[in-house]
């Protein structure tokens, strides 16, 4: 479902990168920080401020990523981290892993704070739950994961760190028992205290983040198609995600339009009918109904969420569009109503491409540009 290529998000209660586990591996749970979303966006960017970004975006020039010539400073500029180690994955594409550097450095020198998307689950398929079993998948998963949080720790610089969109409801699709087997302790020193199962993997990644990189939030990805809202914090809670700093969400991965044309590969997946939500908020679906869910998920895991790749599109009355060019109001309506996110329970949001052939900053007519440049005039703030 996802765009696989170099390319990346975070989130309205509790939570803070100082909390959650045992650093050693223990495999603990000590009570959760009490930081609110404006101690969070302070720790992160020196503002208490609703957080914006853009990623999925790379250039040649990191540099020139779009995140960078919008005019404005923005808050976050994410990328994906894809594959596995020794197996061509983002490890092996910069010496030492030091492709994390490489991003970090050019967000630093542009005033925003870089944001990684994790997204090593589909290496060898999406929802391929045989790899938790496989050592030789899993070992390398666990080596890169330890390495991302010990470059970031390293760098010493606040980060992002968002955990394997789409993996959890496709396991959560399969089966949502947190106790499926998963290799685990003989592979990651680090977590050799946990469990052999999703528990101890949700856990362990928790456990790496705050050894190795205690300036990093780090947050898990909640699909709303995985199941109930109930079901999902249950789930979650299970794994340890409830312990992170925030939840994560995308609101549609590609611009609604491409569905409703239904002519791109990228978009031929549940008919033409029900991607465009109503502004007016009259007829379903509609972005009341959306922001619901995500209230129900950030109060039952009393974490903020982000809203990721949140598709640009382009305004229009008009279904489908053309490659580059499809339309979609997300842009529109989320900023036009921060307020209504912060009351669902939101913490920012990031705007990118989840396939080729969307509408991007080159063709949506500078919609995102000027929208970012008023907001940033008027910014909104955090509880």
């Amino acid at each position: 479902m996802r765009l696989i290529a170099c390319v990346l998000f975070l989130a309205a209660c509790s939570g803070g990168p100082s909390q959650n586990l045992n650093p050693d591996g223990g495999g603990g749970l000590p009570p959760k920080g009490t930081s609110t979303r404006a101690q969070l966006a302070n720790t992160l960017r020196g503002h208490s401020n609703f957080l914006i970004g853009l990623g999925n975006d790379l250039a040649n020039d990191h540099d020139k990523d779009g995140a960078y010539t919008l005019g404005s400073t923005l808050d976050l500029h994410y990328a994906y981290l894809v594959g596995l180690k020794g197996q061509g994955g983002w490890t092996d594409w910069n010496a030492g892993g030091t492709f994390v550097d490489v991003l970090a450095d050019a967000a630093k020198r542009h005033d925003t704070s870089p944001m990684f998307t994790l997204y090593s689950m589909a290496a060898w398929g999406e929802g391929n739950a045989s790899v938790l079993t496989n050592d030789m998948y899993m070992s390398a998963y666990w080596d890169g994961a330890k390495l991302l949080f010990q470059r970031l720790g390293t760098l010493d610089v606040p980060a992002v760190v968002h955990l394997e969109p789409d993996f959890w409801g496709f396991i959560m699709q399969q089966s949502k028992d947190a106790k499926m087997t998963v290799h685990v302790k003989a592979l990651a020193a680090d977590c050799s205290a946990l469990t052999d199962d999703l528990a101890g993997m949700g856990q362990c990644l928790l456990v790496l983040a705050r050894k190795y990189a205690p300036k990093t939030l780090v947050g898990f990805h909640a699909s709303e198609w995985g199941g109930s809202p109930a079901e999902i914090i249950t789930f979650f809670k299970a794994i340890g995600a409830d312990h992170a700093d925030f939840v994560a969400t995308d609101a549609l991965d590609r611009d609604a339009g491409c569905f409703e044309a239904h002519t791109d590969p990228n978009c031929m997946r549940g008919g033409t009918t029900g991607w465009y939500l109503d502004e007016s908020n009259a007829q379903s679906p509609n972005y009341h109904e959306h922001f619901a869910w995500v209230k129900q998920i950030t109060d039952g895991l009393a974490l903020p969420m982000m809203w990721w790749q949140v598709p640009l599109g382009v305004p229009s009355n008009t279904p489908g569009g053309s490659a580059g060019h499809y339309r979609d109001n997300h842009v529109h309506y989320f900023f036009a109503h921060t307020d209504e996110m912060i009351a669902a329970g939101g913490f920012g949001m990031v705007f990118g491409t989840g396939a080729g052939n969307q509408t991007f900053i080159d063709s949506d007519g500078g919609q995102l540009k000027t929208a970012a440049a008023n907001y940033l005039a008027h910014p909104a703030a955090l509880p």
